[in-house]
């Protein structure tokens, strides 16, 4: 039997708290899982910082990649089933596809750094770029375990990453506004951090979901459960994704490792005891894929352990302010108070903090739901309803909800700064209390003034 048709001889099952189960049925799936750069997944967060805000968003990128395969192989069963093809170009679900759009599930979170989306600020890393160069790389044992199919199939499944594969109903199962990915992430990150914003009706949504010749649609029967889960969205986002001490943390690691990589670059503060050999390709911007794959969450936290003995005062500081969790403060500003910010920062500096580690503006906004634009940089498919006569309509032309909700920005702009600007004489305090006074003034119910 050829290796891509092979199927376990008793499908494994991996237990599972959003999905119950997660059934595994081939053995390149399984191969693929036990690939060493697939086990990595394990010991990276998939939430970063939220989970020092919600202590139970403990759960990392493996159990995400394994649920959005999941998802996607319940939607090719309910496409082979309800929607098989009959005749080339008719629209309906090849199960040929079948094999690429698993492994693509699988696979499309592979390419992620420690505290992924801070990291690759930071270092100027891409992590779909890197899930790429996962794929094709003939040193990688996932590439292998690919190669083992043909020698185009690791292309084919990079390529669904770069959303160039040629059947766009695989590319929209695994990236559009409505996939595989974003419903297992929504559904799992609301069950961890013990949160009721991120749950919707998976089963009717995918019961709905139906192929088309250029991707994938929704019955229009079908619009409330689709209109359930954009609302759902846009909570998560506000609530959990967005919220204020997550990304104060996020400031702090951010600092962090730009002050680690500056006493780097300064030879006559490098502390050789706790010199950061593993990110020293990152310093020079000379890393290679052997270099990255080395990186998780625990190589990250040894170093910060390692820096909080630091002879550098503000590393030292930014490590302990990260590990035992004190968090900045925060207020929003908008266009008309961000000229405040600037006196605010000198205040900052009057009271002994170099501004630079100390403080940060950041800013957090997303389209609940984007109507698709082609003038955009990065155009998204626009959720479509397939009417009884087979035409299609775009949901927020049916959804008065949806259409309150199309192509507003939702989130915020805040100013981070060290709590120990909001004290007073009572914390026993008073060499700076003038400072504080004057600081404090320029603040008012969460807003700067």
């Amino acid at each position: 039997m050829a290796y891509q048709a092979e199927r376990l001889p008793r499908e494994k099952v991996f237990r599972d708290p959003v999905h119950n189960y997660i059934y595994i049925q081939h053995r390149i799936i399984l191969d693929l899982i036990n690939t060493k750069e697939f086990q990595r997944l394990r010991r990276i967060k998939q939430l970063g910082t939220a989970s020092l805000v919600f202590h139970g968003a403990e759960h990392t990128r493996f159990t995400h990649s394994l649920g959005v395969y999941e998802i996607t192989r319940q939607i090719c069963d309910n496409f082979k089933r309800n929607y098989p093809t009959q005749k080339p170009g008719d629209g309906l679900w090849d199960d040929n596809e079948r094999l690429v759009a698993l492994c693509a599930a699988l696979l499309h979170d592979i390419g992620h750094g420690p505290y992924s989306h801070t990291f690759e600020h930071i270092f100027q890393t891409d992590h779909e770029a890197i899930t790429v160069a996962i794929l094709t790389s003939p040193t990688t044992e996932v590439n292998q375990v690919l190669r083992s199919v043909s020698p185009e199939f690791p292309a084919q499944v990079a390529s669904v990453i770069q959303k160039t594969y040629p059947n766009p109903q695989v590319v929209q199962m695994i990236s559009s506004q409505i996939d595989a990915d974003r419903m297992d992430y929504l559904l799992r990150d609301a069950y961890h951090t013990g949160t009721k914003y991120g749950t919707f009706d998976l089963t009717r949504i995918l019961r709905v979901m139906r192929p088309y010749k250029d991707g994938i649609c929704f019955e229009i029967s079908g619009m409330h459960a689709v209109e359930d889960y954009i609302v759902s969205r846009f909570q998560m986002y506000q609530q959990i994704y967005f919220h204020p001490v997550s990304r104060s943390m996020e400031v702090i690691l951010s600092h962090l490792l730009k002050r680690a990589k500056e006493d780097y670059e300064s030879a006559d503060n490098r502390n050789e005891s706790a010199a950061p050999y593993l990110l020293y390709p990152f310093f020079n911007h000379e890393f290679d894929l052997d270099d990255y794959l080395l990186l998780d969450d625990g190589t990250l936290t040894t170093y910060f352990a390692h820096w909080r003995q630091s002879s550098d005062p503000i590393l030292a500081d930014l490590a302990h302010r990260f590990l035992d969790r004190k968090p900045l403060k925060s207020v929003k500003f908008d266009e008309r108070t961000k000229e405040e910010i600037p006196e605010l920062r000198q205040l900052i500096e009057k009271a002994g903090f170099n501004s630079l580690y100390y403080t940060d503006t950041n800013n957090s906004y997303d389209l609940p739901y984007d109507a698709y634009d082609p003038n955009m940089k990065k155009p998204m498919t626009q959720i479509e309803l397939m009417q009884s006569d087979g035409q299609l309509i775009e949901l927020s032309t049916v959804s008065a909800l949806v259409s309150a909700i199309t192509g507003k920005f939702s989130g915020d702009q805040r100013f981070f700064f060290p709590k120990e600007m909001l004290s007073s004489k009572e914390d026993n305090i008073e060499l700076f209390d003038p400072v504080y006074k004057a600081f404090q003034a320029h603040l008012h119910n969460d807003y700067i003034i």
